[in-house]
């Protein structure tokens, strides 16, 4: 047999989960039992670990195999050394070795006992001496489960097989002890419901609660990167919902619990946080139309934060009906503002504002009167967001109203067959005026200068307006514009 469940007894049978680990397993047997001859023969203990078990008892073992070992970085080194394709060690102040062999990425790690003091925005590491131990420090249950090498023994001292079956996420100590080691758990457990699915037990959820103020003290780029992680996961929704409901979003990406305006007695706005709740989910559901191959970060966050602008610019009219003026450019503001502060980077944080900026202009549309001079416009200020922008527009529409939802998506689609009309005669992907630089100033007979880039300026703009024009009228309207400038 691969693997004896020392959680059943040995005339037990094995369950369905348990068979989809011994099927997941075998494909990874020869790298996980050269690894654990090398470090028995060497005398040292090690096992497969963490999210390695849980995803293979899951039936979805990927190629990243962690581990867990007695032995120190510089005796992982050595167990490695003449068997594995490459070796690095930028974990090495963790205890962490990683390393390739084929197919398979290796994280080998030296059982470990992290802690943050009361103000530290790091962990101090400290090493363990046993595998429970090491356990014992992990996020969750269903994380802290082992399979000893080359025995191939089960490890689960916390329970962790029966919470992944149930779908629960525990601690394996108290949620407030592990908290206190690591206060980026409390994102972490977020994140697990959205990529799982699962439950979070009362006590962690109290938890959560209780100890918002601590993630306080976690780097801004950890924060993100579990957010990242969040977002970008099957069901974000959930995760998102359990960071509002435990106020840990008010510490980390307050404008998403603020968008839970309170509503009129008339209830003339939408619930803004449900409504951008929905958006995301409808975002998912196109992504396919996109060319990124998966889940498209860049879009998602778009849907997320386009009306993060509303809370400051929400105004009654006498009649109690409720508008949001210009919440487009306030939330792209507010956009780059919170993206800066959980330190994304430049291209991205600019690429989610610009789409929250862009988010209102289809419906300058009306029912289609725009002329081709605001189309070649809308494509232009686009740019390559384009394709997002019809996302993020197409998930924009939440009415219940069937006959309104549907002239929309008709309307929409006009839209795009005009892009497309448009984009097939005149290059709509890369406008530019019909002169370049140089012809610019052997027209005009000028040097380099700020009067290039007028005239540049202008012959877009009528490029905008006309479409394509030609060089000879392209010159002829240069030259007008020239000698009626006042120089």
């Amino acid at each position: 047999m691969l693997l004896q469940w020392c959680i059943v007894s040995p005339q037990q049978s094995l369950s369905d989960v348990q068979r989809a680990a011994v099927r997941e397993l075998v494909k990874a047997a020869p790298v996980i039992d050269e690894v654990g001859t090398r470090f028995n023969r060497a005398g040292h203990v090690i096992s497969l670990v963490g999210g390695s078990v849980r995803d293979a008892l899951r039936g979805r073992l990927g190629t990243d195999l962690d581990f867990t070992t007695s032995a120190r970085p510089h005796d992982i080194e050595r167990c490695l050394e003449g068997w594995v394709d490459a070796r690095w060690d930028v974990g090495r102040d963790f205890g962490t070795i990683g390393a390739r062999s084929g197919q398979w990425q290796l994280e080998i790690t030296t059982y470990r006992s992290d802690a943050y003091g009361p103000a530290s925005r790091k962990p101090e590491v400290a090493f363990g001496d046993n595998v429970v131990g090491d356990l014992r420090r992990r996020d969750f249950t269903v994380n802290a489960m082992a399979l000893s090498l080359p025995e191939r023994e089960f490890i689960d001292p916390f329970g962790g097989l029966q919470d992944l079956a149930r779908g629960v996420i525990r601690t394996p100590s108290t949620a407030e002890e592990s908290f206190t080691d690591d206060p980026l758990r409390m994102m972490r457990a977020a994140r697990f419901v959205a990529q799982l699915g699962f439950t979070v037990s009362p006590g962690v959820v109290a938890a959560m609660r209780s100890m918002t103020d601590r993630i306080d003290i976690v780097s801004a780029e950890r924060v993100r990167d579990e957010l990242v992680k969040l977002v970008l996961a099957d069901q974000p929704r959930l995760g998102l919902m359990l960071l509002v409901e435990t106020g840990l979003a008010d510490r980390v990406v307050p404008e998403l619990p603020a968008l839970r305006l309170e509503r009129d007695e008339h209830h003339r706005h939408k619930d803004v946080y449900e409504h951008s709740l929905t958006v995301l989910d409808q975002a998912m559901s196109l992504e396919p139309r996109l060319d990124t191959g998966g889940p498209d970060l860049v879009t998602r966050l778009a849907a997320l934060l386009h009306d993060v602008g509303k809370p400051r610019t929400r105004q009654f009219a006498e009649d109690g009906t409720v508008a949001f003026h210009h919440h487009d450019v306030v939330g792209a503001k507010i956009t780059k503002k919170r993206m800066r502060a959980l330190r994304f980077s430049n291209d991205m944080t600019d690429d989610v504002a610009r789409l929250v900026e862009l988010h209102l202009r289809f419906h300058g549309y009306g029912s289609g009167e725009w002329t081709d001079s605001a189309v070649r416009r809308y494509v232009r200020d686009a740019g390559p967001l384009l394709d997002r922008l019809h996302v993020l527009t197409r998930a924009d529409c939440t009415t219940r109203n069937r006959r309104k939802a549907e002239r929309l998506r008709r309307t929409y689609d006009d839209l795009e067959r005009r892009i497309a009309k448009l984009a097939a005669e005149e290059e709509l992907a890369s406008i530019r005026p019909d002169l370049d630089g140089q012809q610019i100033m052997a027209a005009l007979a000028i040097g380099p200068g700020p009067v290039v880039g007028e005239a540049y300026r202008f012959l877009l703009e009528l490029r905008m307006d006309h479409g394509p024009l030609g060089e000879t009228r392209a010159r002829t309207e240069l030259l007008d514009w020239w000698a009626a400038r006042d120089r």
